[in-house]
Order: structure tokens, then C-alpha cells, then sequence
């Protein structure tokens, strides 16, 4: 079951299934979400939840018990309940259930608000602890733009001039290896090549936005003031380009299991509500 959402130029359709966002397009019939060809890569927008990539050996503990979470969490993999909709926006939700303690022992609801407006769709993120005791977490975006020229006729631009160092994974961890990447003028020009270590992920930015030019043409920005990490991701040979603003990252081989400890972890009190977005603007 899919959910579509209008406003002006452009609409939006979000996948009941993992609240996923699979398409944005104008009037024109532009789409701006990769198709999710499963050759390269079946997803289009994911949302991670209660991680954010892997637990170094998928594992962690808490109160002397051993649990077990796959890449990126669960929320993916579950069906939300649409639980408001408007002709421009929509809200999906989940809670924690008998399956999802078996794996994270914690109670929780996650909300996911798009909105339209204007040349812009605003993916908010309200996660709320609904149990007595302080709960870990990570949550980030995964969303694929479709980028139907050639790879290299791409170009990312940083919001900012800085030192843009990213750290390399190794077996899907964080090692403490790091590479730089030469800019000129806040430009990258994109090539497979960028990639061929997987994702370049960054712990700290002063960016708050990227935006991806087409022929020197700025074609959109990803907006993530609130979101302190990020990764930028693609498959060999596959059209598309991750912005994927995150508050968290993968383990390292020193992590110790304990969630508390996580570096990049978001920790949230008892009763307490932890409110993110970020934006894509079509230019």
C-alpha cells in the first residue's frame, strides 16, 4: 500500500512498508528517486532505526543479555500504520512490539512526517521512549537520488569550505583509517571510483547542505541541519547517489557491545521525545 502527497509543482509517494519514500517528481514527470532496480540495489529511501549500520558482530548487550540486530535495524522491514494524512502531508508510525523487544528491549513509537512545500519535501523523524528507563538509539535517512545521465556528468557541492575527511569501513566497521577528499570551490566530481572502498562516511560537518549539480546544473539540496554525521554512498555502475544524513554510524572493532557507550549513540529519557528533519529541495 502505497500513500501519495501533493502540493504544487511536485508529489510524493511513501510505501506503507517501511514508511519508505519511492518517488518525487514535478509536474514535468522528472523523478528524483532512484527506481530501486534489485540488480544494484532494491531500496529507495530507508529509514534506520534503532541503528545505524552494523553492530560489530551484529550483537550488543544490556542487563547481562546478548541481543542481536541486522544492518541499519529493523524499521525498514516493518509496516507503519498511516496515522494522519492531508493533501500535502502524511504521518507514519510504529511501535514497539513482542518481535521488536526480542531484539532491542526497548519501548518505543517512531514517527515519520512528510511534508510538501513549495519546491521542498521535509522528512521529519519523532522518536518517543515510551518505556521507564533511558534508551540508545540511532536513526538516519538513506534516500537515493536517481541520477539518469552518465555518473560522471555529476558533481556534489558542500555547503561549506572545509576539510572534508571521511573514514574508510572495513568488514561493514569504522576503521580509524581516513582519506581526504580534494575540493575545489566546495565541488567533488563524482566517479565510481569515489567508491570503491563502499560509503564515505563522515562523523562531524560543518555543511548543513549538499546539492547535487547536473552539468553544472544544480539539479537538488539535501538539507540536514539537525543531523551531525553523514554518508555518501553508491553502487559500481548503478544511477543513483546516497545523501544519507545520520545521528550515528557503525561500530568500530573497539566498540564494547554496551549501546550506551556507542559512539554517535542518541541516548533518550523515559517519556521524552527526540524531534529531526531534513530536507530535499528540488532547484
Amino acid at each position: 500500500m502505497t500513500t501519495t502527497i501533493k502540493h504544487g509543482n511536485l508529489s510524493a509517494e511513501i510505501k506503507h512498508f517501511g514508511a519508505e519514500l519511492i518517488s518525487l517528481k514535478t509536474n514535468q514527470n522528472r523523478e528524483y528517486i532512484w527506481e530501486g532496480n534489485p540488480e544494484y540495489w532494491g531500496k529507495h529511501s530507508p529509514i534506520l532505526f534503532p541503528i545505524v549500520g552494523t553492530l560489530k558482530n551484529n550483537s550488543f548487550q544490556y542487563n547481562g543479555m546478548e541481543y542481536h540486530l541486522s544492518r541499519h535495524g529493523f524499521a525498514r522491514d516493518m509496516e507503519f500504520k498511516l496515522i494522519d494524512v492531508m493533501q500535502n502531508s502524511a504521518t507514519f508510525s510504529i511501535q514497539s512490539s513482542e518481535e521488536t523487544l526480542k531484539v532491542y528491549p526497548f519501548e518505543f513509537e517512531l514517527q515519520l512526517i512528510y511534508t510538501l512545500e513549495e519546491n521542498n519535501l521535509s522528512i521529519a523523524y519523532k522518536v518517543i521512549n515510551k518505556g521507564k528507563s533511558t534508551m540508545p538509539f540511532s536513526i538516519g535517512a538513506h534516500p537515493a537520488f536517481a541520477l539518469p545521465n552518465h555518473f560522471e556528468n555529476y558533481t556534489i557541492a558542500f555547503e561549506k569550505e572545509e576539510p572534508l575527511e571521511y573514514y574508510l569501513l572495513e568488514s561493514d566497521l569504522i576503521s580509524n583509517k581516513t582519506k581526504k577528499l580534494e575540493v575545489q570551490n566546495k565541488q567533488i566530481p563524482l566517479t565510481y571510483e569515489l567508491f570503491k572502498n563502499d560509503a564515505l562516511i563522515f562523523k562531524k560537518l560543518q555543511s548543513n547542505a549538499l546539492t547535487i549539480l547536473e552539468n553544472e546544473n544544480p539539479v537538488l539540496r539535501v538539507h540536514f541541519e539537525d543531523f551531525p554525521s553523514l554518508g555518501i554512498w553508491t553502487k559500481m555502475n548503478a544511477s543513483f547517489l546516497c545523501i544519507e544524513p545520520w545521528f550515528g554510524y557503525s561500530d568500530t572493532n573497539g566498540n564494547s557491545g554496551n549501546l550506551f557507550e556507542k559512539e554517535g549513540i542518541q541516548i533518550l529519557e523515559s517519556n521524552r521525545t527526540f524531534h529531526s528533519k531534513f530536507s530535499i529541495e528540488i532547484l
